[in-house]
């Protein structure tokens, strides 16, 4: 049998990006003399780039050079020159089923609560009641029970990443570990109050513990204001380091805390231990943590929670109680535990 090329289409959110990883993988472990190329946006290029089993990282700057219709399907015509035999979407946005329409490949797989969803060949079904990972191998066809779908999404990092991160760690006196707090979120009702998160990261300070706040360059803001709080032991990285680069960061954390957003997914991929906070959003939307010793905590009595699976820029009811009753005793008394399990 001849070998195919294959695309995988997801131009979501890092965090999506990163639980896409194990699907891939099954992907190349079930056809490995086939070629994967993913379709990406430009941030989660260096997700999927560092991947070993994605061949090659092809962007879609859907906000930039991408962004008319000319322009979308001037790209299309030219990535339809890979001679594509299959391809699978994560991703279900309209856009996603247009280029999907316009490549003319004979074998596709999409999820049934896709738009335009007839332009997929094989139809899955979107699962709402499971993991993303778990969704992700139903697309690609791989069948799991309850302990085999918990695979840790994998990254490879190139030598100027880990001397980079090596540097840092040395300069800094992290050899011995540190609680990592990521503090930040696209979405506002998602984000734990900086100033609970200031309680908890005082807490660790006393007890002698570092603490390093991560972050990309829109999170600055956020963790600038927190570590401008402490004197000593709190260390900022928002928008040092790449999103590769900031998990290999995390390899050396003991323990991570972050909103139900990105940081989290990254903290599963450098397998170590997460607290993911639920603020406006809950865990059953299939985007905990799932390695050993992680887990996640919220607060659920409200007939409000939860206002939408994204969040919103301001609480609808105007209460935003799904924080502020989460208060931080509670978050570390769980941190206490998990760090002597």
């Amino acid at each position: 049998m001849n070998a195919e090329r294959i695309l995988f289409i997801q131009t979501a959110f890092p965090g999506d990006a990163i639980l896409t990883l194990p699907a891939i993988k099954k992907l190349k472990d079930s056809f490995p003399d086939n070629m994967i190329d993913v379709l990406c946006i430009p941030v989660t290029k260096e997700i999927f780039s560092a991947s070993p089993f994605v061949d090659n990282a092809i962007f879609i700057d859907k906000k930039g050079e991408h962004k008319s219709l000319l322009s979308t399907y001037k790209f299309i015509k030219q990535l339809k020159q890979n001679n594509y035999t299959r391809i699978y979407s994560s991703h279900r946005s309209l856009r996603t089923s247009l280029i999907v329409l316009l490549l003319e490949v004979k074998e596709t797989y999409g999820f049934d609560t896709s738009i335009l969803m007839h332009v997929y060949k094989n139809l899955i079904t979107y699962n709402s009641a499971k993991h993303e990972v778990q969704r992700n191998f139903d697309l690609v066809g791989y069948e799991y029970d309850e302990q085999s779908w918990r695979i840790i999404p994998e990254i490879i990092s190139n030598k100027e990443s880990l001397e980079k991160i090596k540097s840092f760690i040395k300069q800094n006196d992290l050899q011995n570990g540190f609680i990592a707090i990521a503090p930040g979120s696209v979405w506002n009702t998602k984000r734990y109050p900086s100033d609970y998160y200031e309680v908890i990261i005082q807490h660790f300070v006393d007890k002698k513990y570092k603490v390093v706040l991560i972050g990309g360059e829109n999170d600055k803001s956020i963790t600038d204001s927190m570590a401008a709080k402490f004197s000593v032991n709190v260390v900022n990285t928002a928008g040092n380091f790449s999103i590769v680069e900031s998990i290999e960061l995390l390899r050396y954390a003991k323990l991570l805390i972050s909103n139900d957003s990105a940081p989290t997914h990254m903290g599963m991929c450098a397998d170590i231990k997460v607290l993911t906070i639920y603020c406006s959003t809950v865990p059953e939307f299939g985007f905990y943590p799932y390695n050993k010793n992680s887990s996640s905590i919220s607060f659920d009595d409200l007939k409000c929670k939860p206002c939408g699976i994204h969040g919103h820029d301001v609480c609808p009811v105007k209460t935003f109680d799904c924080a502020m009753k989460l208060l931080p005793d509670r978050v570390i008394l769980k941190l206490e535990e998990m760090l002597l399990d």
